[in-house]
């Protein structure tokens, strides 16, 4: 596990094409990250180059668990919020290669997103998740507490319906 290092991504090819290969494995292994299955690799490219684009314009941050030369795992920052929402992010798009998946990677990352957060002087994270199969275990493990849920929020990627788990957690100074 000493071997994987969280940072931030950075748009190259090789880089745009392993987050693609991500985004359609998550989707293909049912992760409701907003995208239906069967995903085209070409339409995973397009969202990360429009996010990494967003993140040329320190509107998110895109941090990438990397094993060696192999990204594991990813999450987003989204920081680009109205005048009177300076205080908050928002954490999206988490993601674990299967390969990846229990190792601690998703917890790695989710620090590695609040401490960023903190840097940037946010106080607030706020972030939602799929009712069925989503990652609430880790969210609660990690002090995000559930503010409700939304029922029949969104399609599951193989079909059918699902709600959404809304969370949030106050950070840095604020969570004193």
């Amino acid at each position: 596990m000493n071997s994987i290092e969280i940072k931030p991504v950075h748009a190259s090819a090789e880089t745009l094409a392993m987050l693609a290969d991500l985004l359609v494995e998550t989707v293909a292994a049912g992760g409701s990250v907003s995208f239906m299955h069967p995903l085209a690799k070409e339409a995973a490219s397009a969202f990360w180059e429009r996010s990494l684009a967003a993140a040329g314009r320190g509107e998110r941050v895109v941090l990438g668990a990397w094993d060696g030369e192999v990204l594991a795992g990813t999450v987003t920052l989204l920081l680009d919020y109205p005048p009177n929402q300076p205080h908050r992010a928002e954490i999206a798009k988490l993601m674990t290669s299967v390969g990846h998946r229990g190792r601690g990677i998703g917890t790695r990352l989710m620090r590695a997103a609040e401490h960023l957060a903190v840097e940037k002087g946010r106080s607030l994270l706020v972030l939602d998740t799929a009712t069925e199969d989503g990652a609430s275990g880790l969210y609660e493990k990690l002090g995000f507490t559930l503010a409700g849920e939304i029922p029949d929020y969104a399609l599951k990627p193989h079909g059918g319906l699902t709600g959404t788990l809304i969370y949030w957690k106050r950070i840095g100074a604020q969570s004193r």
